[in-house]
């Protein structure tokens, strides 16, 4: 991470000299052209991040005895349907730019930004639930198999929210402050304001559980569909976290931001979740034919 200091960028107006002593810049753009292709940030590091969702969970689903050609089957599904419920999620969450008589083609915009993860979440993983299901595959081993390297993809993701300049925190005096541009800047603030980088603190949030959740698999004997429901609750913990502090325009609900109640909604599914599966004692293991049959007899 690349950070400016005020004595060798003394052109940039800081909050207060005396004491920021560091600042982390935007980007100063976010979109790049190949002719007449435009190519954002944003979509880039979404692309990036499903790609190594995708290499993830073919290794480790492959560690646990399944077909990793499957994970390509069931990322055909899942995308997709994460892409729409992400979008959909936001739009019903912010619908400021939406309503009538805005332009309806921006629905379609996702390159802009809009994309709500707790929506994607939702509706991939019921496009992945079809997919396993269409080819009679175990629910809880692919789960399993795609947990950490969900977060590890949103992690990614959340690079776009810098790239765009958006969905910061409150002001801050503190060294990793993000700068700005003024024409990017909320009303109220002036020139020079820096903000909380809640992108950065939701990026290691989840690389730090992506970590946790790696360790303890190789450490600890789970039963089958526990580590997804660790996944579900360790993101709505850090999720309520951010969006305390995040300032963009949100509904708000009993004093408490819409999506904050989700997130604490996730942390309580999460956790019954883990307990429910915890008592099942599904294999997290894909058997084989051979396994399957001895186990009827």
């Amino acid at each position: 991470m690349i950070f400016s200091l005020p004595d060798t960028l003394h052109h940039m107006n800081l909050v207060s000299a005396s004491t920021v002593f560091a600042s982390i810049p935007s980007p100063p753009q976010n979109v790049w052209h190949l002719g007449p292709l435009p190519l954002r940030a944003y979509g880039i590091l979404i692309g990036i991040g499903m790609l190594v969702a995708v290499y993830i969970t073919r290794k480790r689903y492959a560690a646990r005895g399944g077909d990793p050609e499957l994970v390509y089957d069931v990322a055909l599904w899942a995308i997709p349907f994460g892409i729409v419920g992400a979008r959909v999620y936001h739009m019903i969450t912010s619908p400021q730019g939406y309503s009538s008589g805005a332009d309806f083609w921006e629905t379609f915009k996702i390159w802009h930004g809009g994309m709500a993860i707790m929506g994607g979440i939702s509706m991939g993983v019921l496009g992945g639930w079809i997919a396993l299901r269409m080819k009679k595959a175990r629910v809880a081993p692919f789960v399993d198999s795609v947990a950490p390297a969900l977060l590890i993809a949103q992690a990614i993701g959340r690079l776009g929210n810098w790239f765009n300049q958006e969905l910061f925190g409150g002001p801050t005096t503190l060294p990793w402050g993000l700068e700005i541009a003024p024409h990017r800047l909320p009303p109220g603030y002036p020139e020079g304001t820096l903000f909380h980088p809640t992108f950065l603190y939701e990026l290691l949030w989840n690389l730090t559980m992506a970590i946790v959740i790696l360790v303890l698999d190789k450490r600890i004997k789970f039963k089958g569909g526990q580590l997804i429901w660790m996944y579900i609750a360790a993101y709505g913990v850090g999720r309520f976290i951010v969006e305390n502090i995040r300032i963009d325009v949100a509904k708000v609900v009993l004093g408490l931001r819409l999506n904050a109640w989700m997130a604490l909604l996730i942390v309580i599914v999460g956790i019954v979740g883990f307990i429910i599966a915890g008592k099942r004692g599904a294999s997290t293991i894909v058997e084989s034919k051979e396994t399957e049959e001895e186990n009827i007899e």
